[in-house]
């Protein structure tokens, strides 16, 4: 027998969740043993946070903006930290460190050699730390406002609204930032089900340690022409930031970030008020078909959107339905909801969004997204006069109260914030931005009671005569974790 090494802290807080899990799925009375597990656990500040950010444009005449932030208060008062994004390569070196709690910093680049980034936060600069990549192509066939909140990797995502019909480019870039190779699996799923791909084009797909690869998903099928579909990418070893990169001709190009995860009611935050076009696009990973109601929560309340009342989707089949200009000169947010309450059918789901008309006409994506919980940042808000329109959602029937926070900007200001209450089943829209703001900021919404509270940010940068604009949702940024109380030394574990 041979005696283990005394366990770290993580180690004992992954053995106890491992343990708390089983036991939760054992014990007689689990729901029960889950919330006192929670109610003595105490919660610590994360100190270690990893994000992913993909390459930003093939364009010679792209111009990338980084901005990285941290909100503070989950962690210490005093202490030490650092936060860096760098290229995801063994050499690389720094395109952007954070410096302190609560101050946003920025980089830029320009031209199409912009690489894939990964980044790490530590110390007091993890909690909570956010990045966004921001990207602006002024002409071309693909030109517009492409902008991605970097993430987590991870092991699965869902991408309702992709395509692969004529005029239609969508990347898939995969990131690893591991030491470890990557395998990745990438399906299809058209109206008609799983397309059938190209022999050994969407499976094992090798990305090697500290390195990125793009994938055009019209590669995978050769030959189908579909105009809305759904791409699943699991790995089968290691992990990978993953994002798509739309671009449809005539139209312009956006990010799509990952879905949330299937669950049988979603919301989908922060359309825009003028939206010309609004295209949803859902997806039943399981075997059981859904009937989804489709309402849209405006400022005034939920309304159902003309001859578009509920969705069929078919189980294994991708189904869209046009919207049109759903909401008609106000900010809005769609509610996907079962049908029948008691035939809760998990779906994914995803918007495809245009402004403008003819050929000043820009694109973006809204996907569903879960709720901000505790707080939630999104980094690289412009001062500019409409350029950053902040709308908070609450889906259910319980008004929910938010604390909204500007931070000073890249280049100084002083920081604002207020408090908000949003009535159950509206969207508002917030206008906050700090005082003498030079550069861009952050804005962290935070849930005081009530909700749950769903948001998205959608900045635009006009262009000429061209509303170029992204749309960037909010989820939890994760600052503390519960650590349960050990009741036993672990560390003299055997094996």
């Amino acid at each position: 027998m041979k005696q283990r090494a005394p366990l770290t802290l993580a180690a004992v807080t992954a053995a106890l969740a491992a343990l708390t899990g089983l036991a939760a799925l054992t014990a007689p009375s689990a729901e029960g043993k889950a919330a006192d597990a929670e109610a003595s656990a105490s919660r610590m500040p994360v100190e270690r946070s990893l994000l992913v950010c993909p390459a930003p444009s093939s364009s010679d005449i792209a111009d990338t903006t980084y901005t990285a932030f941290t909100p503070g208060k989950a962690a210490p008062a005093e202490g030490k930290g650092s936060a860096r994004l760098l290229g995801a390569t063994k050499e690389a070196k720094p395109v952007l460190e954070s410096k302190e709690v609560g101050k946003p910093f920025g980089a830029t680049a320009t031209g199409a050699d912009a690489p894939a980034l990964t980044g790490s936060a530590d110390g007091i600069l993890a909690p909570g730390w956010t990045a966004q990549q921001t990207t602006k192509v002024s002409v071309g066939r693909f030109r517009g406002l492409l902008g991605v909140g970097c993430t987590a990797p991870g092991t699965d995502f869902w991408f309702p609204a992709v395509g692969t019909a004529k005029g239609r480019e969508d990347y898939l870039h995969l990131t690893n930032p591991d030491d470890a190779a990557a395998v990745v699996d990438i399906k299809l799923f058209g109206p008609d089900g799983l397309a059938k791909a190209e022999a050994g084009t969407g499976e094992g797909i090798r990305i090697d340690p500290k390195s990125s690869k793009s994938v055009l998903l019209s590669s995978l099928v050769p030959g189908t022409q579909l105009a809305d579909a759904t791409a699943h990418v699991t790995t089968r070893a290691g992990r990978v930031g993953a994002a798509v990169q739309a671009a449809e001709e005539g139209v312009g190009a956006d990010w799509l970030p990952a879905a949330a995860d299937p669950a049988g009611s979603l919301v989908l935050p922060g359309i825009p008020a003028d939206a010309a076009s609004v295209r949803l696009v859902a997806f039943v990973p399981g075997e059981q078909d859904a009937d989804l109601k489709i309402r849209l929560a405006g400022p005034g309340g939920p309304i159902t959107p003309a001859d578009n009342e509920q969705l069929h989707v078919k189980a294994g089949m991708t189904a869209s339905v046009d919207l049109k200009d759903v909401t008609r000169g106000e900010q809005g947010s769609l509610v996907l909801t079962p049908a029948d309450p008691k035939r809760a059918t998990p779906v994914v789901a995803a918007v495809r969004v245009v402004r403008g008309s003819g050929a000043k006409q820009d694109l973006g994506f809204v996907p569903a997204a879960a709720p901000v919980g505790t707080r939630a940042t999104v980094a690289d808000n412009r001062p500019d006069a409409n350029a950053t329109v902040l709308a908070l959602t609450v889906p259910g029937d319980k008004d929910a109260k938010v604390k909204v926070t500007a931070s000073p900007g890249t280049g100084g200001g002083e920081p604002a914030s207020q408090e908000v209450t949003v009535k159950a089943g509206t969207t508002q829209k917030v206008d906050i931005a700090p005082a003498g703001a030079k550069g861009s900021y952050a804005l962290t919404v935070e849930t005081l009671s009530g909700g749950p509270v769903h948001a998205a940010r959608m900045l635009s940068l006009p262009n000429d005569g061209i509303a170029m604009f992204t749309v960037q949702t909010l989820s939890d940024d994760h600052s503390t974790v519960a650590v349960p109380k050990a009741t036993e030394d672990l560390s003299v574990l055997t094996r």
